[in-house]
């Protein structure tokens, strides 16, 4: 056997070690369904217990009112639902009132709600579900009852049409005119992260990357035959595998040494097809698990050697780099109480004033993937954004640092996007990434 064969099968067998370590790594951090459920419950009622007395304080709710009926449920909702409900059942109403320092947390509800809602409701001695709505208020008499109603985040707007003229038909007119909007409690509790969903977000993030890793090897990948679809359906076979789930299909895409433009808007909007992936190749993917009701939002490059290459080019890594350099910029510009079209204004201008072509899109993350919070640009929307663009940054959010920064590159003749997302937490020390980030091309022989 030659050197170079020789050479050829060490890198062969070790990037096929270096994949097999990263499934394994990636298994055994994945917790069984018993207890996830757990972890779940427990951290639900943390935030019940710790966390909302505070909110519902801040925005001065004395009542916050959440109505659902079995499968059209409200955002927030379901947030509460206990692990082992999948949706709500029935009619369920969650109804929060304000003690002091405390939050006693109860349902009217057809059935017992988990461990952290008193039962509201006795359907025999009262079998209209409404009344016993209206004679908790009375019972409770609150100033304020906050119902989710919201113009400028879905999130925060799941009272349905039917259920509000319902709840107005039921209601005297003295509690009609306590009915005020919870948006900003509901944003409020969508946003802010307690500690423990923090350390169940790093390690949500690092099966993400090890997965990713394993997507981007030649254990998936053979170039010259796999396609950019085989390797998308790669990763939801293997979020399959783990007992996982994805909250958007992926996507990878390509770009190269060709005459073909690469355009970024497109991407978002068509899609970007199925291709043979080749050496020479520059790729990037964007995927996303959701776990532990949380979820996670990368997107990474991979670069696919050359016979004879050892490492990728100057000029790719020159522009990662680059890419970096646009995060830097970015998140060095969160300061609680700026709003998010204000740092992506800043941002955006020291970008250009030092070379780079930015285009930032980033937006919190939590409970859903696009969640409720500060949104800070959109891809189609640099000059900033109506509504959640105005809403200012606060501490203990997490974020989805998403932005791209294009490169000419001499040697291809043409513009590339270096595509980046990475998780990461806004807190007292700054912006920091869950799991690092991707300072280096991630490399396929």
């Amino acid at each position: 056997m030659t050197n170079i064969k020789m050479l050829m099968l060490v890198g062969i067998l070790s990037t096929l070690v270096t994949s097999s370590y990263q499934a394994l790594a990636a298994s055994q951090s994945v917790l069984p369904l018993k207890q996830r459920a757990q972890i779940i419950d427990d951290v639900t009622a943390k935030r019940i217990n710790q966390l909302l007395p505070k909110l519902m304080k801040e925005t001065n709710i004395d009542m916050w009112l959440l109505i659902s009926r079995e499968y059209n449920e409200d955002p927030v909702l379901k947030t509460f639902l206990p692990a082992t409900w999948i949706s709500a059942r029935r009619t369920t109403m969650f109804v929060f009132v304000r003690q002091g320092d405390n939050v006693k947390a109860l349902a009217i509800a057809p059935y017992n709600v988990g461990q952290v809602f008193d039962r509201a409701w006795d359907k025999k001695a009262q079998p209209n579900q409404w009344q016993a709505l209206v004679d908790l208020m009375k019972q409770y008499d609150p100033k304020s009852i906050g119902i989710n109603q919201s113009k400028v985040w879905g999130h925060a707007d799941g009272l349905v049409a039917t259920e509000k003229e319902r709840l107005m038909l039921e209601l005297p007119s003295r509690y009609q005119q306590r009915l005020v909007s919870a948006e900003a409690l509901a944003v409020k509790w969508l946003e802010e992260r307690i500690p423990e969903e923090v350390d169940l977000l790093k390690d949500m993030t690092s099966i993400a990357h090890q997965i990713i890793a394993e997507g981007f090897s030649r254990k998936v990948i053979e170039p010259g035959k796999t396609t950019t679809d085989d390797v998308v359906w790669w990763f939801r076979e293997k979020v399959l595998d783990l007992k996982l789930a994805t909250w958007f299909h992926p996507s990878v895409s390509i770009q190269r040494s060709d005459n073909i433009k690469f355009d970024h808007e497109d991407a978002f909007t068509n899609g970007t097809g199925s291709q043979v992936i080749q050496k020479g190749d520059l790729l990037h993917v964007d995927f996303g698990i959701s776990y532990l009701r949380l979820n996670t939002d990368t997107q990474q490059h991979a670069y696919v050697l050359k016979d004879g290459e050892k490492s990728a080019p100057k000029y790719l890594t020159d522009a990662l780099k680059k890419g970096n350099q646009l995060q830097d910029i970015f998140t060095s510009n969160f300061v609680s109480g700026v709003t998010g079209n204000l740092v992506l204004s800043l941002s955006r201008k020291q970008a250009i004033t030092q070379g780079l072509k930015p285009t930032i899109y980033t937006h919190p993350l939590g409970y859903h993937g696009h969640a409720a919070g500060t949104t800070l640009g959109m891809w189609d929307s640099q000059g900033g954004v109506e509504g959640s663009g105005d809403y200012p940054l606060h501490l203990n959010t997490a974020y989805s640092i998403e932005l791209n920064n294009a490169v000419t590159i001499k040697e291809w003749d043409k513009e590339i996007r270096i595509m980046l997302e990475e998780d990461a937490m806004f807190d007292k020390t700054g912006v920091w990434y869950f799991n690092g980030r991707q300072e280096e091309l991630l490399l396929i022989e």
